[in-house]
């Protein structure tokens, strides 16, 4: 995936209120600009680093410009807006990049299904198939030694989904947990059981009802993000 238009660059000020960044442009001026993620984004909003951002076309919105990718001071290339991670799993898996996911049919986003009523991030289907319901993660916190953990704060909605990947997995059908891991420095991806230890038991109980865990990682730049290989996934 292309950033079209290129993203420009600023310095992070402070990131506050979870949705909004200051950031002072190269000219020195400082702006507002949106952050779309939720997360605690522990490693990825240090002041000092290098904020890449996009601009909107739509003039109704109040701030125009999203933070889509940071560039630490280590070197690291991260991309915080969480909202692309679905975008970048659709792209490689209707390219075939994931060999897990080859050869369905069709490709459906946001479904609603399950009992606690939720909306799964991609569905799969063929003939003579059973269909494939995928819940992606976008996974960011480096810890050390290139280990990376989520979640990177206490997400009861991603127990939810846990819980309705189970259950789908309880009745026959195939459910994925996919873990897209967009922070260049990590290797490897684990339950953060020391964040949320729901979380992490959930997890547990969902791979022994048969969920499946892929996990793959990007090809980050300031210009183009692209999911590109598979890294392991350890329970701790």
């Amino acid at each position: 995936m292309n950033f079209d238009p290129p993203l420009k660059p600023a310095t992070l000020i402070r990131r506050y209120k979870r949705f909004l960044a200051d950031v002072q442009l190269p000219d020195g001026t400082e702006r507002t600009i949106h952050c779309a993620n939720t997360g605690a984004m522990t490693g990825c909003a240090t002041p000092g680093d290098t904020v890449w951002y996009s601009t909107s076309d739509n003039a109704k919105r109040k701030y125009p410009n999203s933070w889509e990718v940071t560039e630490t001071a280590h070197g690291h290339v991260i991309c915080v807006n969480t909202a692309q991670a679905n975008r970048l799993v659709v792209e490689a898996i209707r390219h075939d990049v994931v060999e897990e996911l080859v050869g369905y049919d069709t490709l459906r986003t946001e479904v609603p299904y399950g009992e606690e009523k939720s909306r799964i991030d991609i569905l799969l289907q063929s003939d003579g198939r059973e269909d494939c319901y995928i819940e992606v993660k976008s996974v960011t916190l480096l810890d050390k030694d290139g280990q990376g953990f989520f979640p990177d704060t206490v997400t009861t909605r991603g127990q939810k989904h846990l819980r309705e990947l189970a259950t789908l997995a309880q009745q026959g059908k195939r459910a994925v947990l996919f873990f897209a891991v967009l922070h260049s420095g990590i290797e490897k991806v684990s339950a953060a059981k020391h964040i949320d230890a729901v979380y992490n038991q959930l997890l547990i109980e969902a791979a022994s009802s048969g969920v499946d865990i892929i996990c793959y990682q990007a090809a980050l730049s300031s210009a183009q993000i692209s999911i590109k290989n598979k890294v392991p996934f350890y329970r701790i």
